[in-house]
């Protein structure tokens, strides 16, 4: 098993760095984009995940209105090494309530029971949680006592009981970062790079995609439910 920490401070430098490595490695994994490494947008948006962490974390120090909560795992063996965290939202109104925002395990610890202690240890405190997931994640997370109530866009709602909780949750408004100056210089240089055909033919494939995953999200719902996938969310989004 891990050693957990629970953090509702910022985590120290050295933690919160290894964080942010794994948020970039692992865009693929727990970005609602899902966008592959092949696409040239790629770098793109792994500044933008890495940003959206960093503000969230950043938000810990209590300051603004975000309400945010760390669940971080490290190697038994040696200690200063992060292998899994669990970032997540306590809901508003609802004590016994929180939303996943990030997990991620390091690929060398897969399939040991990280992702399950850090959702047990989160569940302990909150235990009517909601998360997000790819249809393809969808049986693993039931295995981990989630269950299927909805779709949002390319992503299928989850929650540990069969309904949303009436809370409400602060989230962090993403859509500025993707404006920022240092997103700009990133565009500017991924089109000198690759060119502006690429550049247009890797916005089609990330809005194909996009599209794909949203019908596959959809399709999983209706077999689960048999009924229609959509599910509005209760998010209040801060800048």
């Amino acid at each position: 098993m891990p050693a957990l920490t629970h953090f509702v401070a910022p985590p120290e430098e050295s933690i919160k760095s290894q964080i942010l490595q794994m948020v970039v490695d692992y865009l693929s994994d727990i970005s609602a984009i899902g966008l592959p490494p092949s696409n040239p947008l790629y770098s793109l948006y792994q500044y933008g995940i890495g940003f959206e962490v960093h503000r969230y974390l950043d938000a810990m120090n209590g300051d603004g209105e975000l309400k945010v909560e760390l669940m971080v795992a490290c190697d038994v063996d040696d200690p200063d090494t992060v292998i899994g965290f669990l970032l997540y939202l306590p809901l508003q109104d609802d004590p016994a309530a929180c939303t996943v925002a990030y997990l991620a395990v390091h690929s060398q610890h897969r399939r040991q029971g990280v992702a399950r202690a850090l959702l047990q240890q989160m569940t302990a405190r909150y235990p009517h949680a909601e998360l997000a997931c790819a249809a393809s994640k969808v049986e693993c997370f039931e295995a981990l006592g989630f269950q299927v109530i909805g779709a949002r866009g390319p992503q299928v709602l989850m929650n540990t009981r069969d309904h949303a909780s009436e809370g409400r949750v602060a989230v962090l408004d993403v859509a500025p970062i993707y404006r920022t100056l240092e997103v700009q210089q990133i565009h500017s240089y991924l089109l000198k790079q690759h060119g502006k055909r690429a550049m247009v033919d890797a916005e089609k494939q990330r809005d194909r995609h996009l599209d794909q995953l949203q019908r596959k999200a959809q399709a999983l719902v209706l077999e689960r439910l048999g009924e229609g996938p959509w599910q509005p969310g209760t998010a209040m989004r801060l800048v």
